[in-house]
C-alpha cells in the first residue's frame, strides 16, 4: 500500500498541548536512561511525521551506537548500460552478482522510507534489473535493530515487493527481495553461511549477494535473502499450498510454541499468520501447542509425529545452537517460520539468521554466554521455549539433536570446508564493499579472522563436549 510523501515541518507537530506533554514525557525517559521509539509518540497516531523521521536518526535505545559505523560517502553514479546483465542465470545464484536499480520520484526518498517504518505503507519505486524495467514497487525498510540502530546515510535493510501493485509482477519467478545491510557483520557472509549450511538439513532461505543503485547512485553490496512466501513453498515443497506463519522478533519473545489455552485470540497477538486467515490453522496451531506441552515425556514423540516434523524439529534447535543464532529460538523464542503442509503436519523454519557465526554485538544472549563455547543444552529447562524444553526432556529425542549437533560440527564447521566458499563468496564483492561508502563498517573488517576463529573454536567445543556429559 502505498502513501502519500512526508509532510512539511509546519504541519508535523500534533496541537500545542499533546506536544509539550509528548516532550515532558521524553525529557523524563531520557533522564531516566530509557529511550523510546519516534515511531511510539502520538505523531504516528495522528498521521503525522515528527522532524526525527525526516532525519532518519536512529530509534533504539543505545543512542551512541552511531559511533559504530564509519562516517557515509556518496557514492560512484552509476546506469544500467554501465552493468553486467545475468539474464539466463537464476535469481539467487551464489557466483552472481547482479545490479538492482531502484528509481524514486523523489530525491528525500530516505526520509519518506523512514516515515513509513514499521507502518504497512511502501513508497512506490521502478525497479531495473538485468535491463528489465519493473514499475510501482513498493519499498520499504525493514529490520528492527539492524534499522534502528543505523544513522541516515549508511545503509538500511530493503525489502521489495513487486506484486504490490500488479499481482502478477515478478523478477526470475519471486515476488519480494529482502536486502541486507549486514549489520554486525563486517565480512557479509555469515548469512550465506548460516544458510549454506542450514539447507543440508532443512529447507532455509536461499541467499546471495546483489549491487544496488538508488536514484542513479550506487548503494553498494546488499545480502540478497529469500522471503518466506509461496515462491519458497514452491522451491522446497514442490507446492505453493499450505499455512504459514512468522514469528516475529520481540524482546518479549513468548513466540516458542508456549500453551497459552484454547483461545486463538491468545495467539494472533504474537504469531504472525502469513497465509489466508483461516480459523481451522489456528486451531491447529493452538492444539499443536497443547499437545507439545501437557503430553507426558514417554509420548511425546509418538503423539506429536502427526501434527510436527519431529526429526525436523531436532534440526532446527541443532542449527540454530551450533551456529550461534544470537537472535533465534533458542535466545528469545523468535524470529524464525511455521509451515503446516496440506496434511496438517507443522513443520520449524529458520528465517531470521542475520546475527548467528560469532556476529558483532553483545556476548550475552538468553541469560548465557553466546559464543564459542555456548553449551547446546543452554536454557534446557526453560518451559517458555517448549520445543527445547519438552522435546529435549525426552532421552532419545536428546541424543537425537546432540548427534545433529555433532554432525553440523564435524561435516560442516571446518575452516578447511568453509575457507574455499568463504573465498568465492568475498572475491565476488570485494571490489565492490572496498569502494561501498554506505557500508556500515570500515574495509579493514572485511577480512574473515574473526569468522575463522570462531568457526575454530566453536567446532572444538562442541566435539569436545560428550553427550554423556549432559546426561
Amino acid at each position: 500500500m502505498f502513501e502519500n510523501p512526508v509532510p512539511s515541518s509546519s504541519d508535523s507537530e500534533p496541537p500545542g498541548r499533546a506536544r509539550a506533554w509528548r516532550r515532558l514525557l521524553l525529557m523524563l525517559l531520557v533522564a531516566g536512561g530509557i529511550g523510546i521509539g519516534v515511531y511510539q509518540t502520538p505523531d504516528i497516531i495522528y498521521g503525522r511525521v515528527t522532524p526525527a523521521e525526516r532525519t532518519g536518526r536512529p530509534r533504539d535505545r543505545n543512542l551512541g551506537a552511531r559511533s559504530m559505523f564509519q562516517t557515509p560517502r556518496q557514492g560512484a553514479r552509476v546506469s544500467p548500460d554501465d552493468v553486467q546483465r545475468f539474464g539466463d542465470a537464476p535469481l539467487y545464484d551464489p557466483r552472481t552478482l547482479r545490479t538492482v536499480f531502484l528509481q524514486f520520484e523523489r530525491t528525500n526518498w530516505e526520509d519518506e522510507l523512514a516515515a513509513r517504518y514499521h507502518t504497512d505503507k511502501e513508497l512506490p519505486a521502478t525497479v531495473t534489473i538485468d535491463g528489465t524495467a519493473y514499475r510501482d514497487v513498493g519499498v520499504r525498510f525493514r529490520g528492527n535493530s539492524s534499522y534502528r540502530m543505523v544513522p541516515a546515510g549508511l545503509k538500511r535493510s530493503l525489502n521489495l515487493s513487486f506484486d504490490a501493485v500488479q499481482a502478477d509482477q515478478n523478477v526470475g519467478g519471486y515476488n519480494t527481495l529482502n536486502l541486507l545491510n549486514a549489520n554486525g557483520d563486517p565480512t557479509f557472509v555469515r548469512t550465506a553461511l548460516f544458510s549454506e549450511i542450514a539447507r543440508k538439513y532443512l529447507p532455509a532461505p536461499k541467499v546471495n549477494f546483489v549491487r544496488v543503485v538508488i536514484n542513479g547512485e550506487s548503494w553498494g553490496v546488499y545480502v540478497n535473502v529469500q522471503q518466506f512466501n509461496k515462491d519458497f513453498l514452491r522451491d522446497f515443497y514442490g507446492s505453493s499450498k499450505g499455512v504459514r506463519w512468522k514469528a516475529p522478533g520481540s524482546p518479549r519473545g513468548r513466540a516458542g510454541l508456549e500453551y497459552l489455552g484454547d483461545t486463538v485470540d491468545f495467539y494472533k497477538g504474537t504469531y504472525e499468520l502469513k497465509s489466508k486467515d483461516d480459523p481451522k490453522a489456528w486451531s491447529d496451531l493452538v492444539r499443536l501447542c497443547r499437545l507439545l506441552n501437557t503430553t507426558p515425556p514417554e509420548k511425546l514423540e509418538a503423539v506429536l509425529a502427526p501434527h510436527l516434523d519431529v526429526d525436523g524439529a531436532l534440526k532446527f534447535l541443532a542449527l540454530d545452537i551450533a551456529l550461534v543464532n544470537t537472535d533465534g529460538y533458542w535466545t528469545r523464542a523468535s524470529d524464525y517460520s511455521l509451515f503446516q503442509d496440506e496434511r496438517g503436519r507443522f513443520h520449524v523454519l529458520p528465517y531470521d539468521f542475520n546475527e548467528a557465526l560469532g556476529v558483532q554485538g553483545g556476548s550475552r544472549r538468553g541469560g548465557y554466554a553466546s559464543g564459542p563455547t555456548l553449551d547446546p543444552l543452554a536454557g534446557v529447562d526453560d518451559l517458555s521455549k517448549p520445543l527445547r524444553a519438552r522435546l529435549l526432556a525426552v532421552p532419545a529425542l536428546r541424543q537425537r539433536y546432540l548427534a545433529y549437533v555433532r554432525d553440523i560440527a564435524e561435516k560442516w564447521m571446518d575452516w578447511n570446508t568453509l575457507a574455499p566458499l568463504v573465498r568465492d563468496y568475498q572475491s565476488l564483492i570485494e571490489a565492490d564493499v572496498e569502494a561501498d561508502g554506505r557500508k556500515l563498517y570500515g574495509f579493514d573488517a572485511f577480512t574473515p579472522g574473526s569468522l575463522q576463529r570462531f568457526f575454530e573454536q566453536r567446532r572444538a567445543y562442541l566435539l569436545q563436549t560428550q553427550e554423556g556429559n549432559h546426561d
